[in-house]
């Protein structure tokens, strides 16, 4: 499934490790697995503090070679696997990714692989996250779901018939990319309107707090908040506490992102559509408009079919165990 890069065969390695890297517009985690999806060693990095992709690779491999000391050495190392914005599966590059620092074409992979010596397989994050969660998560022996990540933006990774959906070009699955809204909210990142991102990220969740404040006159626990320091937990805050006008921004939330979920149900017929991110924290808030809004959407030869579910994988190993989960699959 995953697509390696052309470094030459390591042979035949005594209980094999794999290398799982996360590459966030923030931050970067990263953490050496075993084949059970056990994390044995884990550490993290800056991301934005490096605008120069060599010095980041530099900083990478100092404090990833620590780990990979500690583990038994380079030896031990089946591969590395990789996810990031924008990640190409066919070419290793990233390419054009808004909230990282490197502009244009990066050959990524094989500028990790030249410096650690590995075969690298890279892919975006979202589906490094649908692996993920097919080997060692909800979707363990389904052959036919789609993984929706909701954090800062929202990422998807879709598996049909046991394969990644990669596309004639590897960047197949930017759901969060389609428009639920014709010339609705504009995306800061892309300039596109009304997409799903806008609305259904945790970002979304807060736009849509601010717009209702504005808009309204009630009074509400968010009017507490200084704009600058409204986010989707503020939101949730106020929400547990019975704030209506909280309580009726996940609604609408969960409206938005159940209409795109059935339209995603009715082009692919997956056994099942997997949550994950921060805004999934906010449990039945955000789920039971969902659910709602995804049933009443969807035609009657799909009601009653697809579960709604909440990842499996702890979220401080999610990233790194779905970049790992590529190095499984390589030849």
């Amino acid at each position: 499934m995953a697509k390696k890069t052309s470094a030459a065969a390591t042979g035949t390695i005594q209980n094999p490790l794999a290398i799982g890297i996360d590459i966030g517009g923030t931050g970067t985690k990263f953490g050496i697995v075993d084949r059970d999806g056990n994390v044995l060693f884990s550490g993290e990095m800056s991301t934005r503090g490096h605008a120069d992709i060599d010095a980041y690779i530099d900083e990478l491999a100092r404090t990833l070679g620590e780990l990979i000391d500690k583990a038994g050495g380079i030896g031990r190392m089946k591969g590395i696997g990789m996810g990031a914005p924008n990640g190409n599966y066919y070419t290793g590059t990233i390419e054009y990714a808004p909230n990282l620092p490197w502009k244009g074409i990066i050959p990524l992979a094989k500028m990790i692989e030249d410096k650690f010596k590995l075969p690298v397989s890279l892919t975006n994050d979202a589906n490094a996250a649908a692996i993920g969660e097919m080997m060692y998560g909800a979707a363990k022996g389904m052959r036919d779901f789609i993984m929706i990540t909701l954090g800062t933006g929202v990422g998807s990774g879709i598996v049909a018939n046991g394969n990644l959906i990669y596309g004639h070009d590897g960047f197949a699955g930017e759901v969060g990319h389609t428009i639920i809204i014709p010339d609705g909210r504009v995306h800061e990142g892309t300039g596109k309107k009304g997409s799903l991102e806008s609305y259904a990220s945790a970002t979304g969740v807060k736009l849509t707090a601010l717009e209702m404040l504005e808009k309204r006159k009630e009074d509400s626990l968010l009017r507490k908040v200084p704009k600058d320091k409204m986010d989707s937990k503020a939101v949730y805050d106020a929400a547990i506490q019975g704030d209506k006008l909280a309580l009726e921004v996940f609604e609408f939330t969960g409206k938005i992102l159940g209409l795109a979920l059935a339209n995603c149900v009715m082009f692919s017929s997956p056994e099942a559509i997997v949550l994950f991110g921060g805004l999934t924290k906010a449990g039945e808030l955000i789920l039971k408009p969902t659910r709602e809004h995804m049933e009443a959407n969807l035609i009657q030869v799909f009601q009653n079919k697809v579960k709604l579910l909440i990842s499996h994988l702890k979220e401080s190993d999610a990233a790194i165990l779905g970049a790992s989960a590529l190095v499984w699959e390589m030849k």
